[in-house]
């Protein structure tokens, strides 16, 4: 166990290449999967939010129960369409970084759009009927009021990106693991144990650790400073 430590950090204080390597892909997928959730998963949420429509139950709902979507079942999902046989497999995506940002994005989407939702339903219950005196339609509204909770959607954000970060079933499934290719942190501290190769496992299980707390640390710091600068 010693020997283990002492090579765990020697690879972290001389910036080992595979180390490295593998940490980038990690969040290189994991941001670029984030950045998708956002983009989707904001305005859907905010929409939610503010708009009435029959059915409206029934789509939170549907949206909550996403939240907790298996990531393997995301996986073979994914993999099927993707594969030669499945409708996008002349794309050539299966195994592909870009299909493993597609699988994190499945699941950081209603994530994103679910906690959304939450924080725009909480300020319009305080704002909602300011903004409806002004005659702003649903849409209007939703933007005012991301604007307003911008500060507790970035922690929504970072919440997003811890959990696709830490993600393991679907980007084995459709990345496959691929050395030098399609190899995340999570992925290779699963195969790197089995082989027993666990110096850099161990390497990267604390990379991942640190990235994961400075994380949550960055959204405890911004809702503080949101605390303090707007009550």
């Amino acid at each position: 166990m010693l020997q283990t430590l002492d090579d765990t950090f020697l690879r972290l204080a001389t910036l080992d290449r595979d180390v490295l390597a593998i940490a980038w892909l990690s969040l290189r997928v994991s941001m670029s999967a984030v950045g998708i959730g956002l983009a989707l998963g904001v305005p859907a949420g905010a929409f939610l939010a503010v708009a009435a429509f029959p059915g409206r139950g029934g789509v939170v709902g549907l949206l909550n129960a996403f939240m907790g979507l298996p990531p393997v079942i995301v996986g073979l999902v994914l993999y099927l369409l993707l594969s030669r046989s499945g409708p996008f497999g002349s794309f050539g995506l299966l195994f592909t970084p870009t299909a493993m940002v597609a699988a994190q994005a499945v699941l950081a989407t209603p994530l994103i759009a679910a906690l959304t939702r939450q924080v725009i339903a909480d300020s319009e219950a305080h704002l909602g009927e300011q903004l409806r005196s002004l005659g702003l339609s649903a849409p209007r509204r939703a933007l005012a009021l991301i604007h307003d909770t911008r500060f507790s959607l970035v922690t929504t954000a970072l919440a997003a990106f811890g959990r696709a970060i830490s993600e393991i079933g679907a980007v084995l499934v459709v990345g496959g693991n691929i050395d030098g290719h399609t190899r995340t942190m999570t992925t290779a501290i699963s195969l790197e144990t089995q082989k027993g190769d666990l110096s850099l496992a161990l390497a990267l299980g604390l990379v991942l650790m640190g990235i994961v707390i400075a994380v949550n640390g960055a959204a405890a710091l911004l809702r503080g400073y949101a605390v303090r600068a707007f009550g």
